[in-house]
C-alpha cells in the first residue's frame, strides 16, 4: 500500500520507518525542513534505537520519502496517518491547532474521481468527540462531497514507548480501531496484517478515550509507588523489598481485578486499611495526596449512584436492591456501599426492599451486627425472600452484585450498579 504520514515527530517517524520496512511505500509530510531533509538523506530525525537503520534501508530501497507539503501525495494513497502534536494549552486542555490545520490541508488536497478508498487515520491523542465534532466538519467544509465518498475516518491510537518504539510497533499490547459505526476498516486491517495483538474495533469515542485512560493509569501507578516509597523511607522500610513482594502477586495486584468500572469499594479491609495508611502518612509527614484522596473519590461514587437513582425515579417509589453485602455470597455488611445506598434512599423517601440470600438479620454477630443495625436499623423489615422479591412489582430494581442474576424481577426500570455502562 501507499501510506502518507502527517507529522514526522516521534510517533510519525517511527511509524513511517516501521511501515516502510514491511514493504509499503511511505511519504512523510512535515513543514520542518530539517526533518524532511533527514529522511530524504536516509537518516532519522529523532534518536531511537534501531530507527536510523530502518530509515536508511527504506530510503535505499526507495520505499520512503518526505516533503514539506501534500502536493499530489494523497491522489493514489491508501492510508493517511495523522501524527501531529496535541500539546497542552494554558488551561490544560489539548491545543488542537495542528489537528485543525492538517485536517484542513487534507481536505483541500482531496480530489474527486478516486477509484479506491482512502482511510484517514488519526493517531494524535484527542479528547472523545474530536473526530465527530472537529475533524469531520472541517473535512466536509474544505472538500467536495464527491471526494468524501471515497474516504473513511478512523481513530487509531498508538502505544509506543521511547527507547523501545520499534519493538512496541511490531508487538503492541493491543490494536484499537475506532470508526463511525464500530465496524472494521479493511485498509487498517491490511496495515496491521502480521502484527499479533488483541484487536478492538469500536466507535470513535471509545477509541479516543483509550490513550487518556492508559496514560492516566500509568501516572497513577508511578504516583502511588512513589507515595508508598516515601512512607517506607520514613518508617525505615526497604521500598524495593516491598515492591518485589507487591509485584509478585499477579492474581490481584498486577491484574485486571479491581479495574472494572462498577460499584464503590467496601467491606472490612479496604476502607479501614486505606484510612490507616492515610493516618500513618499524616503522622510521619510523608505527604501522600493521592492516597489521601481515595476515600473522597469512593464517597463521590456513592453519591453518583444516589443521583442515578433519583434520575431514574425522580418522584420516589418502590425500589428493590439485589445484594446488600459488599460482595455476593457473604453476609459481611461492614462498610458495604450498598448499606449506605439503602440508607440514603430511605432518607430520600424511597420504599426500599432488599434481596440478599446470604443475609439473615438474626444471625449477624459482632462488629457486623453493630455496623448493620447502626447504619440500617430497619434491616430486618427490608429483607425479602426470593419468592417475595419475585412476586412483587417494583418501580426500580438495582443490581448491586450478581445475586440479581438468580432472580426473575418484575420492575419497570433496572439499574446495573455492578458495572457502569
Amino acid at each position: 500500500m501507499k501510506i502518507v504520514i502527517f507529522g514526522l515527530g516521534y510517533v510519525g517517524c517511527t511509524a513511517a520507518a516501521c511501515i516502510a520496512s514491511e514493504g509499503h511505500t511511505v511519504v512523510g509530510i512535515d513543514p520542518a525542513s530539517d526533518k524532511v531533509d533527514a529522511i530524504n538523506a536516509g537518516q532519522s530525525p529523532i534518536e531511537e534505537p534501531g530507527l536510523g537503520d530502518l530509515v536508511r534501508e527504506a530510503r535505499e530501497g526507495g520505499r520512503i520519502s518526505a516533503q514539506n507539503s501534500i502536493g499530489d501525495a494523497l491522489d493514489d494513497a491508501d492510508v493517511a496517518i495523522v501524527c501531529v502534536g496535541t500539546p497542552s494549552g494554558v488551561d490544560g486542555a489539548h491545543d488542537m491547532r495542528f489537528i485543525v490545520s492538517v485536517t484542513r490541508d487534507i481536505g483541500k488536497a482531496l480530489k474527486p474521481g478516486r477509484d479506491k478508498m482512502l482511510t484517514i487515520a488519526y493517531r494524535s491523542t484527542m479528547r472523545p468527540g474530536t473526530v465527530e465534532q472537529i475533524v469531520a466538519p472541517i473535512l466536509s467544509e474544505s472538500t467536495s462531497a464527491e471526494a468524501l465518498e471515497k474516504t473513511e475516518l478512523v481513530y487509531n491510537p498508538e502505544f509506543l514507548r521511547e527507547s523501545t518504539a520499534i519493538k512496541d510497533y511490531f508487538e503492541p499490547p493491543k490494536i484499537v480501531i475506532g470508526t463511525k459505526d464500530g465496524e472494521p476498516s479493511a485498509n487498517m486491517d491490511a496495515l496491521h496484517d502480521g502484527i499479533e495483538a488483541p484487536v478492538f474495533n469500536t466507535k470513535f469515542r471509545e477509541a479516543e478515550l483509550t490513550k487518556f485512560v492508559d496514560n492516566t493509569w500509568h501516572a497513577v501507578k508511578v504516583g502511588f509507588a512513589n507515595e508508598i516509597g516515601r512512607i517506607c523511607a520514613a518508617q525505615d522500610v526497604d521500598p524495593q523489598q516491598v515492591h518485589a513482594i507487591f509485584k509478585s502477586d499477579t492474581k490481584l495486584n498486577l491484574s485486571a481485578y479491581y479495574t472494572r468500572p462498577g460499584g464503590p469499594f467496601g467491606g472490612s479491609c479496604l476502607p479501614k486499611d486505606v484510612r490507616a495508611l492515610q493516618y500513618i502518612s499524616g503522622e510521619i509527614g510523608a505527604n501522600t495526596p493521592m492516597i489521601d484522596s481515595i476515600m473522597r473519590s469512593n464517597a463521590a461514587h456513592k453519591s453518583h449512584q444516589v443521583e442515578d437513582v433519583r434520575a431514574a425515579l425522580p418522584e420516589g417509589g418502590t425500589v428493590l436492591m439485589s445484594g446488600l453485602a459488599f460482595k455476593a455470597d457473604t453476609d459481611d455488611l461492614r462498610e458495604s456501599p450498598n448499606v449506605d445506598l439503602a440508607r440514603r434512599l430511605l432518607e430520600l423517601g424511597y420504599k426500599v426492599s432488599v434481596y440478599d440470600p446470604a443475609i439473615n438479620a438474626d444471625r449477624l454477630v459482632g462488629q457486623n451486627l453493630g455496623y448493620a443495625f447502626g447504619n440500617l436499623p430497619e434491616l430486618s423489615s427490608l429483607l425479602l425472600s426470593k419468592e417475595e422479591a419475585e412476586s412483587r412489582e417494583f418501580d426500580l430494581a438495582i443490581k448491586t452484585n450478581r445475586t440479581f442474576e438468580t432472580l426473575s424481577v418484575n420492575a419497570k426500570t433496572v439499574l446495573d450498579f455492578d458495572k457502569m455502562s
